[in-house]
């Protein structure tokens, strides 16, 4: 069913790709793609169930890149060129908001100078743009080459942009030319501070402004819901939950409650850094953290406790190791979420010798692009 696309860069811009599509049938055909390679992977699962929300002005994160013109995003099909973008549709409005303040600031600094792919020369990257749904948290973090001799005179203008800017936190990553990400170690504030701050099921969530959180505040929240009532089918006041992959802790603080004990695993010692400070902030007494691996499973000591495990890895998966390492592990029930139901499905089939998948459920984080975010509860045979 064809549709007119909101977004007057659409076909252009290389970012969403559904637009043209009606709503339900974008939702309806990531479903069918998702049960499509659960049969191509001989995966006996029950059919998902589907959850969605706004289809547009839902983001909370906007990675824009440097352009001769202001901000951008890649160009479609090419990857190399950035097309100028005035405003983005799939945006919350706060970000749309500082948007516009940045392309001003651009227009009235012609000096700055925007980063190119191809001769990997310019000392601007990339303007990272959070602005959380549930509180008055936002960030503008500008990423800049490291190698650039120009780098003192851009940090020099940001440092004047923060002095007017209504972000309530301004922020300096460097990285280097080589290379392609819009997050940093090598950081600092300009203004405010490094961390933003999200509600999910009334836990204050605090994340730095450089880690992975949901671009979906609303839909996390029902992610989050969606595991709690799975959880509750269970008898776990005197079990043990393992949240791993787990960030900054969302997961593992709105499920807490529900556990005698719960354990917040990821190998990133920002996010770890934030779930720390979460379980405190938010009086979670029964929680504790690890910065780690799947491997650190085998060294936990929770006695006879059983157990639970919620794994929400990047896009990548989980990986055989710690495939591995979780079946070792044997815990009662699985909750598996994945951005990346393709390879999901292919390592569902490694859990099918100790594990039935007893329901499953698409959550539509990513309305309209192709993306979507799947879940799958596994309960031990």
């Amino acid at each position: 069913m064809e549709n007119k696309p909101l977004c007057p860069y659409f076909g252009n811009c290389g970012g969403c790709t559904a637009q043209h599509i009606s709503y339900n049938l974008q939702v309806q055909n990531k479903k069918n793609l998702i049960v499509a390679h659960f049969i191509k992977n001989s995966i006996e699962a029950p059919e998902p169930a589907i959850f969605f929300g706004k289809p547009y002005n839902y983001r909370n994160r906007m990675d824009f890149a440097f352009c001769k013109k202001g901000l951008g995003l890649r160009k479609k099909d090419n990857y190399n060129s950035i097309l100028y973008i005035g405003n983005c549709p799939i945006s919350n409005s706060k970000i749309n908001g500082f948007l516009a303040e940045l392309n001003a600031w651009l227009k009235k600094n012609p000096e700055i100078e925007p980063f190119d792919i191809g001769s990997c020369k310019g000392a601007m990257k990339y303007a990272v743009i959070r602005a959380a749904e549930f509180s008055d948290s936002t960030s503008v973090s500008f990423l800049v080459n490291s190698d650039s001799n120009k780098l003192l005179g851009h940090i020099k203008l940001i440092e004047e942009f923060a002095e007017n800017s209504k972000a309530k936190n301004i922020a300096v990553g460097k990285v280097l030319a080589k290379g392609d990400i819009s997050a940093s170690f090598d950081h600092f504030a300009v203004k405010g501070s490094l961390s933003m701050e999200e509600f999910i099921c009334g836990r204050k969530i605090a994340y730095s402004v450089f880690s992975f959180f949901q671009n979906n505040s609303a839909m996390a929240e029902k992610m989050a819901v969606y595991c709690k009532k799975i959880f509750e089918k269970y008898e776990t006041k005197n079990a043990a939950l393992i949240d791993l992959y787990g960030g900054a802790g969302t997961f593992g603080a709105v499920l807490a409650d529900n556990f005698s004990k719960t354990v917040v695993i990821d190998n990133d010692p920002l996010n770890i850094q934030c779930a720390k400070g979460n379980l405190i902030s938010n009086c979670i007494k029964n929680a504790d953290v690890a910065c780690a691996d799947a491997g650190c499973l085998s060294r936990l000591k929770l006695g006879s406790m059983e157990t639970f495990v919620i794994a929400d890895p990047p896009r990548a998966g989980l990986g055989q190791k710690a495939i591995r390492k979780i079946m070792d592990f044997n815990p009662k029930s699985i909750i598996y979420i994945s951005c990346n139901p393709i390879q999901m499905a292919k390592e569902l089939r490694l859990f099918r010798k100790n594990y039935n998948i007893v329901s499953t459920a698409v959550f539509d984080l990513f309305p309209q692009t192709v993306h979507i975010e799947a879940i799958a509860e596994m309960e031990r045979k």
